[in-house]
């Protein structure tokens, strides 16, 4: 419902009361280009009304007409003032239209009598999710008629939310009703499952589930009014037999999404599960919903962990669950109920952190044969917070003592250093306004005392050691934070010491936020990352990088890291095409028909007056430049006149790897989803000699 009230058109210049044709009077509907006699103090406002969503900003609508007042100029960061010129309250109501954070006082609407405020209101959203929807609110002002007041919009809020979004003043004789309103409804878990119907286009809400009037899942839900593009799943089989009061706020009232709720036997499914058209097929997604970063990798007696940041509700980044799945090769993933949960797990959102196993009980909480498993994570209502688990990751217990470390950062990487017997955290940090990652010891995992900081790092550290060309008499520590820019240096436990001024890079693309498996049987360091690529009209969002494997090398400009894929990838080949041996020239490309979409390209070639090569597979190319010693815009030289690479094509992406793993790219394909028809090798400027050149058609990991 957009409106409750007509208005005669009209335009409010100045701010000045305007009689509308039903008697209602307008106050303001910010409809012209300035504020006209409305004063703006500060940068929040600008200096005239938006023109519905800004900048960065999520979608914003419910305003009326083109115009509103919208503080997000320039993001959450700014802060201001627009205020009224005085008007006489001559109605029972003042009806207007509001959005935007729910913060008293800091992002707000004021009626201002004498100065003083006599009513205030602010948007719906004090936590990350949430709607920019502008809906209708209403001040009883019966009592203030006669008296002179004028109105301040305020933005003095810059966390999350830290703005607010206005809109159609109006003093009426009638009260405005919201078009949101609460709902609730009874459920019988007599099944495994409860089923949500999302639509990924429909506005956020939050959804509150009880059992015995206890709180036991909280969080944000793009809940479908009627069309359904997906069904979301929440294991709830520990409640068996039990009901649950299911609360869902601010629904729109021709919403039949809470109406559909129910429980289930079985998962649904819109599309063909692991089989949708954008579905990745050589690694790991999640089922449903958002993902960004990795968690908690480590391996326990038999079984890879996997954790991601999920929202399994939605579309987006929210909520902030811990995701998870577990592996016996590293190739083939089951995934399992989620492990952390906002709200009622944790104070609010369960970020990013890691997971290890407390292999000497230093906690004190193992209770039977197996061992502890770790997890470290920051609270986002807290700090730095603990859960542990003592069955194998499959339920989890968040300690008392949390936050074990309170400071301004996130994102805690937990290591086991053996040579000092202690724990360390590896934590991202602002300190002096600087970004740099902290290190904590500890010998218990409860009590955390700060040995060193290191500048120059910003979110999602990960620390390491690996043997410099396999020697491990030869040993190095690496640092690096979410962009995957390293330092190769030392570490004696509290401090970690560069050996070189300026951080180096392998991993190139939309690549971020990447962690490395701790525990892993064979010493292999394995390196997974947040492949940052939109599925558009898919059930789940993002995607995960492949696993690499990670080495240190000697080059000529010193120790490098090089990236690999693991090795097991390798099980998923088919027979090659080849045409190793063959002569490249610009007449002659070497182009093999194809069928599939998922690949392993392998390519060595012998330089011999080529300028440029170009690996073409259905629309996306890799091209290496001579002149430039690139190979898709990463700097790769050739060694001894060779140009060696590799491309792994998956449905919606692929992965560039030059030369011994010098450079690593993480690509979106442009025909994401369509069949490859063929695959074409071709040289411009000169002639090449091919040593090797295969084409491996790949086997989904999810065929059974």
């Amino acid at each position: 419902m957009r409106s409750i009230m007509t208005f005669a058109l009209l335009t409010v210049l100045g701010g000045a009361s305007v009689l509308a044709a039903d008697g209602d009077i307008l106050i303001a509907d910010f409809e012209g280009k300035d504020y006209g006699e409305w004063k703006a103090t500060g940068e929040a406002f600008g200096t005239g009304p938006a023109r519905g969503t800004l900048k960065g900003q999520m979608h914003v609508d419910g305003y009326q007409g083109k115009g509103l007042v919208n503080s997000f100029l320039g993001g959450d960061g700014a802060e201001g003032t627009l205020t009224s010129p005085p008007f006489a309250i001559e109605k029972d109501f003042i009806n207007f239209l509001i959005g935007g954070g729910m913060h008293p006082g800091k992002t707000c609407l004021n009626l201002m009598v004498d100065g003083k405020v006599v009513r205030t209101a602010t948007g719906p959203n004090d936590r990350s999710g949430g709607s920019e929807t502008l809906d209708w609110a209403s001040w009883d002002v019966k009592n203030l008629r006669g008296k002179k007041a004028t109105l301040q919009i305020v933005d003095r809020h810059t966390g999350g939310w830290g703005h607010v979004n206005v809109d159609q003043i109006v003093q009426s004789a009638k009260q405005a009703k919201s078009a949101l309103s609460d709902r609730a409804r009874e459920i019988v878990l007599d099944k495994k499952y409860l089923l949500f119907p999302i639509n990924n286009s429909a506005k956020a809400c939050r959804m509150k589930i009880s059992i015995d009037g206890k709180v036991v899942q909280d969080f944000d839900i793009n809940l479908a009014t009627s069309s359904v593009d997906w069904w979301a799943k929440l294991d709830m089989s520990k409640y068996a037999g039990k009901t649950a009061t299911v609360n869902v706020d601010r629904l729109p009232a021709e919403s039949r999404g809470l109406a559909l709720v129910e429980a289930s036997a079985t998962i649904r499914h819109a599309q063909p599960l692991y089989d949708e058209t954008l579905r990745p097929q050589l690694r790991f997604s999640q089922m449903r919903g958002w993902n960004n970063d990795p968690n908690g990798m480590v391996y326990y007696d038999g079984e890879y962990h996997f954790f991601w940041q999920s929202n399994p509700f939605g579309p987006k980044w929210a909520n902030m669950f811990w995701g998870h799945a577990v592996s016996k090769d590293l190739v083939h993933w089951q995934e399992l109920p989620v492990a952390l949960y906002p709200r009622v797990m944790a104070v609010k959102h369960c970020f990013s952190g890691s997971a290890h196993v407390d292999e000497h009980n230093t906690g004190g909480w193992q209770t039977g044969d197996e061992k502890v498993m770790v997890a470290a994570f920051t609270d986002t209502g807290c700090g730095e917070a603990i859960a542990v688990s003592n069955d194998r990751g499959r339920t989890w217990k968040y300690i008392e003592q949390n936050p074990v470390i309170k400071h301004n950062g996130r994102d805690p990487k937990l290591v086991w250093y053996e040579p000092g017997k202690h724990w360390v955290i590896a934590v991202y940090d602002i300190f002096g306004g600087k970004r740099t990652i902290a290190f904590y010891t500890s010998k218990d995992l409860k009590k955390w005392e700060l040995g060193s900081r290191l500048e120059g790092f910003h979110e999602c550290p990960e620390l390491f050691e690996l043997p410099v060309d396999g020697d491990a008499k030869n040993k190095r520590w690496v640092v690096f934070g979410a962009d995957a820019a390293y330092y190769v240096g030392t570490f004696d436990g509290k401090t970690f010491k560069p050996e070189h001024d300026k951080k180096y890079r392998v991993h190139h693309g939309p690549y971020y936020a990447s962690q490395c498996f701790s525990r892993t049987p064979d010493g292999r360091v394995i390196q997974v990352g947040w492949a940052r690529i939109n599925m558009p009209g898919m059930p789940f969002n993002q995607a995960f990088s492949l696993p690499t494997e990670l080495t240190l090398k000697t080059t000529p400009q010193g120790i490098r890291l090089c990236a690999q894929p693991i090795k097991e990838l390798e099980t998923l080949r088919g027979k090659a095409h080849s045409a190793d041996g063959k002569t490249l020239s610009p007449e002659k490309p070497i182009r093999f028909k194809t069928d599939g979409q998922l690949f392993d390209i392998v390519v060595e070639i012998q330089l011999t007056g080529a300028k440029e090569i170009k690996l073409s597979f259905g629309g996306s190319q890799v091209i290496y430049n001579v002149a430039s010693a690139t190979l898709d815009g990463m700097r790769l030289p050739l060694v001894d006149g060779k140009l060696k690479f590799r491309v792994l094509v998956d449905r919606p992406m692929y992965e560039i790897v030059g030369g011994e793993g010098d450079v690593y790219k993480t690509a979106g394909r442009r025909d994401a989803g369509k069949v490859i028809d063929s695959i074409q090798l071709s040289a411009s400027g000169g002639t090449a000699k091919i040593e090797t050149l295969k084409i491996y058609p790949m086997q989904s990991i999810w065929r059974k």
